[in-house]
């Protein structure tokens, strides 16, 4: 059986980018890895109504937190089979965004804190009641909430297909629901956390000596250059082939 790797951070942290240095460090490890995202906006029928809610096309479902948050949970309840049958072919599956991201943001949106009412009922909604597979390791990429925002608007300019929902178009929200997943991730929610630097310098040819090496050896989504040359509070800069053979090996990282 694999392990289930997730990847957390807000819009415009640098997930996909992570996750697809991690698959090739992770493969050139020798690792079986397998991939998911949620939502599934063009796989599911719950994921396309996430998409239609947040775009504002279902008139005020968009208000209701416990409403989203529940076809957020049946777009990962229809995908419960398939990801049991990948940790069962694979070492490692990694998935962009889980439960603690509806967690965040739900908790974020009613003013809510990491430890509030609306984090646990998600949590036996989705685990207990619906029985999705439980995350083994949830990785934060951490990064200023200015720098998230600029990469996001950025890569809504480059990439008409990736225009910002409600969610990602509100500054406030998304700086309450980083303080949520700092919250999330200092409780260990569900499983270990670890959290990593999203602002770090990229490389493209390696560290330079006496130096840290960044999290990622390329531009993070939607940035050519990232504003923060510096590594961000409480959050480490880690090599992804480090971080890969960590994962493996279940050592530093559980």
């Amino acid at each position: 059986m694999g392990r289930l790797v997730v990847i957390e951070g807000l819009d415009g942290a640098g997930k996909r980018t992570l996750a697809d240095a991690l698959a090739g460090a992770l493969a050139a490890c020798g690792a079986r890895v397998a991939r998911a995202a949620f939502p599934r906006y063009d796989t599911d029928v719950y994921g396309a109504l996430v998409s239609d809610a947040l775009h504002g096309r279902l008139g005020d479902l968009i208000e209701s937190v416990y409403g989203m948050a529940v076809l957020f949970a049946l777009d990962r309840r229809a995908a419960a089979d398939e990801l049991r049958a990948a940790l069962a072919l694979s070492d490692v599956l990694l998935v962009d965004r889980y439960l603690a991201s509806t967690a965040a943001y739900g908790a974020a949106r009613l003013r809510q804190s990491g430890g509030g009412e609306f984090v646990g009922w998600v949590r036996a909604l989705e685990l207990e009641r619906f029985g999705i597979p439980a995350p083994d390791l949830q990785l934060l990429l951490r990064v200023p909430r200015e720098v998230a925002a600029e990469r996001a608007a950025r890569r809504e300019a480059l990439d008409a297909a990736r225009t910002r929902d409600r969610y990602e178009s509100d500054d406030e929200l998304q700086r309450r629901c980083g303080e949520v997943y700092d919250q999330l991730a200092v409780a260990d929610w569900v499983s270990p956390w670890r959290v990593l630097d999203g602002a770090a310098q990229p490389l493209v040819n390696g560290p330079v000596d006496g130096a840290d090496q960044p999290l990622v050896n390329g531009p993070m989504d939607g940035a050519d250059q990232p504003p923060v040359n510096g590594p961000v509070d409480g959050a480490d800069q880690l090599p992804v082939d480090v971080l890969a053979k960590d994962i493996l090996s279940g050592g530093p990282l559980s």
